[in-house]
């Protein structure tokens, strides 16, 4: 066989990618892959990672070999920019340009639809075998392989690598001196509401001195910086669980951009934005909730991941919300024993069920993470379907797992492994399921990268009480409608 190219140009003899992948037997959950195209003919594919996985390219790329990946087929892993929105512009600047390489990306997914939309991507369902594409669609999280498909069509454009989402980091130590048993009550699997973990919080942050002088400057941390998380993950989560949403229902998330009810301006939306100015200024703050305690500090207006993890890890903070890349950097902390330690799912404002919209209400948990996509410029179609069919194996998802602690993109994996086979997070598989169950994408459209910096703005001002709440929901839902009507013309 030749090297195709997007038009479907397989070869000689007349069959998509798609038809030879079925005829050779290649599956979704255990590949069998016979070379197609000759491999080495070229150079190596070139796939663009982040560091971290970069790190360990020796170990994914035996991997894929060990699932059945033709080994005349040589992959480079480069390693991609550490800020996504960098790696965004550089990948832009690739496909504007109609460069050939890299020939995979690792798209973040919250950004991989504006290149679907703009039809700069190979469709994986035209050239996946259909056994992957299936085991794809029926067995990965389904937020996730949201973010990889055409909203409109719901055809394949990205592969999961993993998924990512948030978890509540806590001092097990001092929750239990504080007369709490985490254990007896599973925490570790049964979510708490926001009241009951705030009380909670604001109890053990007392007991050890509380915000006027004691041993901890912070009973809770998170990122509440005017930054892209606050939008896309902190906010978006915390309203959900409290039963509000940017656009209504969640079938809405991808669109119809201009055919959907902003939906911002809700009592579920402000008592979202009233608990975390009672968390960092008291109940008797201006637009503070009255109902829920301080566990918390104003520092939290300047906090993104890391300066939220570092009090944390160093033993100034008693509860944090953040990632799972976090875990095996808090169990080597020199602040506290590993059996200190223990993570729980995020808790949830009004019970699952009694949101205002559908996907709304009950713990929620923002979805990262990442998906492989395919340049259409690659000269090394045929070998680059093969390399993204390898990475759709349980094996090789155990493997990067265990390898780099990321989180395979089909849950049964997750629940499936041998703990002791995955490293740092093998103790806390059990949480980490909970919180893959109640993922909530961001919006992700063409529009959502000008309504982000429009929800980022107008939810700091709310938090630093420039606005009220219903001032700044009222003023965002305004900006939202006025970007859906442009783009909607």
């Amino acid at each position: 066989m030749v090297n195709g190219n997007t038009d479907h140009d397989s070869g000689r003899v007349g069959v998509s990618r798609r038809r030879f992948l079925e005829a050779t037997g290649a599956t979704g959950a255990a590949v069998g892959l016979a070379g197609c195209g000759g491999g080495g003919g070229g150079g190596p594919i070139q796939v663009t990672m982040d560091g971290e996985l970069s790190s360990i390219s020796d170990t994914i790329i035996q991997s894929l070999y060990d699932a059945g990946l033709d080994e005349s087929i040589d992959v480079e892993i480069l390693s991609g920019d550490f800020d996504s929105g960098a790696r965004r512009s550089e990948f832009t600047s690739a496909l504007d340009a109609g460069r050939a390489s890299p020939d995979i990306f690792m798209m973040d997914s919250g950004w991989t639809i504006p290149f679907i939309a703009r039809d700069q991507l190979v469709n994986l369902s035209e050239e996946l075998s259909s056994d992957t594409v299936s085991y794809v669609q029926d067995s990965y999280l389904d937020s996730a392989v949201s973010t990889a498909s055409d909203p409109e069509t719901g055809d394949l454009y990205g592969l999961p690598l993993f998924p990512d989402y948030p978890v509540m980091h806590y001092r097990k130590d001092l929750v239990e001196d504080a007369g709490y048993d985490p254990d007896g009550e599973n925490w570790a699997t049964e979510p708490m509401s926001w009241r009951e973990f705030a009380e909670m919080a604001a109890d053990v942050w007392e007991q050890n001195g509380g915000p006027d002088g004691g041993e901890f400057d912070y009973g809770f941390t998170t990122q509440a910086d005017s930054y892209v998380g606050l939008a896309c993950c902190t906010f978006n989560e915390t309203m959900t669980s409290f039963g509000g949403a940017y656009f209504g229902d969640h079938e809405n998330l991808f669109g119809p951009i201009g055919d959907r009810q902003v939906t911002v301006e809700e009592e579920s939306v402000y008592e979202a934005i009233r608990m975390m100015r009672s968390f960092m200024e008291g109940p008797d703050a201006e637009h503070a909730h009255p109902d829920f305690p301080q566990i918390s500090t104003t520092d939290l207006l300047s906090f993104t991941e890391e300066p939220s993890r570092e009090p944390f890890t160093g033993g100034n903070a008693i509860f944090m919300r953040n990632w799972p890349y976090a875990i095996p950097i808090n169990l080597d902390s020199d602040a506290f024993d590993a059996a200190d330690y223990d993570v729980m799912p995020l808790p949830y404002g009004v019970e699952a069920g009694e949101g205002n919209y559908e996907g709304t209400g009950g713990p929620a948990a923002a979805l990262g993470g990442w998906n492989l996509t395919i340049n259409p410029n690659t000269q090394r179609l045929d070998d680059c379907v093969q390399v993204l069919e390898a990475f759709a194996n349980e094996d090789v998802m155990v493997n990067n797992f265990a390898e780099g602690g990321y989180i395979p993109p089909d849950p049964s994996v997750t629940e499936s492994v041998d703990p002791e086979e995955v490293g740092a997070l093998g103790d806390f598989i059990d949480t980490l399921a909970v919180s893959g169950e109640n993922t909530v994408p961001r919006p992700v459209t063409v529009a959502w990268p000008d309504q982000n910096s429009q929800v980022t703005s107008e939810v700091s001002a709310a938090y630093q009480a420039e606005k009220s709440p219903e001032e700044a929901m009222a003023d965002l839902a305004e900006s939202l409608e006025s970007i859906e009507s442009d783009l909607a013309e």
